[in-house]
């Protein structure tokens, strides 16, 4: 039987005009969606100056929103760590009942709008609920506090380090750590000198992306805020304020410093993958 010798044409052999337009539909894309309005944010909070600038963010109301971000980002993103590496040790290292609903359950956020996760947060503890009025006669605040909003953007973030990481950690198997464990290692000696450095470039990848998220978050810690100023308002939901009060510059240079802090993790994630991007593509085909 006469064999087919027609050749398949190579996936990378497109003209050189679609190609051009490709990148130019991609840059344009981004040109459009990412840096114009970057560049009107900054534009707008410099337009009367530096002075005013700095005297929107020395205010008072905006310092304590950047502390409150700043402290519920710390709070948040360890804890989601803690509950990524957990996670995705369980269901890229061992065979259970129920894995496949437990990596459904972590996507749960990325799918369900960030408004219902604050009103869920308001059922479970609002003065309606079973538990809000003993934590309350027991002098403890979820709602419209601090605690709430932790909740709240723990809720939103969770997924970013376990997603991850759980890909990476299934691509590397187990032989690594039976062949440590067979050798008298402990399990948390194997954790810390196996397992670790083989998924350190993607935690730091879910580290990051959680940080950036924990800080923009918006939809349910307005929720169960309480929009309390100079108390329980985070960056974001400073800026609406501003902005809903036609506070334009003030606003703009809160969103301003939003965005430098958004910009200093992208940074931060480029440098590394410019200084250890052997390491990281090596960890990923281990």
């Amino acid at each position: 039987m006469p064999s087919d010798t027609r050749a398949l044409p190579a996936p990378t052999s497109e003209a050189p005009w679609a190609r051009r337009a490709l990148m130019l539909t991609a840059l344009a894309f981004l040109a459009l969606f990412l840096a114009l309005p970057l560049a009107s944010v900054f534009t707008e909070a410099f337009r009367q100056g530096p002075g005013a600038w700095l005297a929107a963010l020395a205010e008072p109301d905006a310092l304590s929103a950047m502390w409150l971000t700043l402290t519920v980002t710390a709070i948040a993103v360890p804890l989601n760590v803690v509950f990524g590496v957990a996670a995705a040790w369980a269901i890229a290292k061992f065979e259970f009942h129920g894995k496949a609903l437990l990596i459904s359950f972590i996507d749960l956020p990325f799918s369900v709008s960030p408004v219902i996760s604050g009103l869920v947060y308001v059922l479970l503890f609002g003065s309606g609920s079973l538990i809000g009025p003993w934590l309350a006669a027991h002098g403890v605040e979820i709602l419209f506090a601090v605690p709430g909003i932790v909740l709240a953007t723990i809720f939103v973030t969770f997924p970013f380090v376990a997603r991850e990481l759980i890909p990476l950690m299934q691509d590397q198997g187990t032989t690594e750590e039976e062949a440590a464990l067979s050798l008298g290692a402990s399990g948390w000696k194997t954790f810390v000198r196996v397992t670790l450095p083989n998924i350190r470039w993607g935690l730091l990848y879910g580290v990051l992306l959680c940080t950036a998220r924990a800080m923009g978050e918006f939809g349910a810690v307005s929720v169960v805020s309480g929009h309390i100023r100079g108390e329980t308002n985070t960056m974001p939901l400073h800026v609406e304020i501003l902005y809903n009060e036609y506070n334009f510059v003030a606003a703009f240079a809160v969103a301003s410093l939003l965005a430098c802090l958004a910009l200093v993790t992208l940074t931060v994630k480029t440098l590394l993958e410019i200084r250890y991007g052997a390491a990281l593509a090596a960890s990923r085909k281990h």
